[in-house]
């Protein structure tokens, strides 16, 4: 089948090849084995092209923050304070509240003056081994404080139940979420503390929710 190039820009090997008037060979002498590259004729290359696509939209794993308060506990009793403030707010016995910060920068101490706020007897302890300690408050609900520090396996999420504590009616205080990343459901509110030195923090309170936002006080 012919070729739409005339190939004769190919590599021969000249054996029987005959040369005609070549003043060292005679018009019948053959060449001996000689190698002959010849430039190739290069072919046109047809490029197909695909259609333009729009875009991606960007996406983000941060929920919006809808209100965020910028606070300022010069000492332990103004923590108390706006932890009671909190308690007093309707719709916190339904809440799920992260708190971040640093070791010692008071967010168990927090949780203990909310907690009491909310009628809650007897000790609270940090859950930092048992991950999870369980309340009751002072009107019969429930709330639950979760300190993730030590948490590494995400199975132990559903062998622990915590599903199931999630998905129940009650206030939820997380300490360390960032150890259950891509486990927890959105929190209502976001507490962030930041140590000034042993007395004095600096802590953001972000809504994250409706809720979280009827919450701030």
């Amino acid at each position: 089948m012919a070729a739409g190039v005339q190939p004769g820009l190919q590599a021969g090997l000249g054996v029987g090849q005959v040369h005609a008037g070549h003043p060292d060979l005679g018009k019948s002498q053959r060449a001996g084995p000689a190698l002959q590259l010849l430039p190739q004729r290069l072919q046109p290359v047809r490029v197909q092209t695909c259609p333009r696509r729009p875009p991606l939209p960007l996406t983000s794993d941060h929920p919006p923050i809808l209100e965020t308060r910028h606070l300022a506990w010069p000492d332990e009793a103004a923590c108390a304070a706006w932890a009671a403030a909190l308690a007093a707010r309707p719709g916190i016995r339904q809440a799920c509240i992260e708190l971040h910060g640093p070791l010692g920068a008071g967010k168990t101490t927090f949780v203990r003056h909310l907690l009491r706020a909310l009628g809650v007897t007897g000790r609270i302890k940090s859950p930092t081994y048992a991950v999870m300690e369980p309340h009751v408050l002072g009107d019969g609900g429930e709330a639950a404080h979760f300190d993730f520090y030590r948490f590494s396996d995400p199975r132990e999420w559903l062998d622990a139940g915590f599903r199931d504590v999630f998905a129940r009616p009650g206030l939820k205080l997380c300490e360390w979420p960032e150890q259950a990343a891509g486990l927890l459901p959105v929190p209502d509110l976001r507490l962030t503390l930041q140590p000034l030195d042993e007395e004095r923090r600096e802590v953001t309170a972000e809504a994250l929710t409706p809720l979280g936002a009827a919450l701030l006080p």
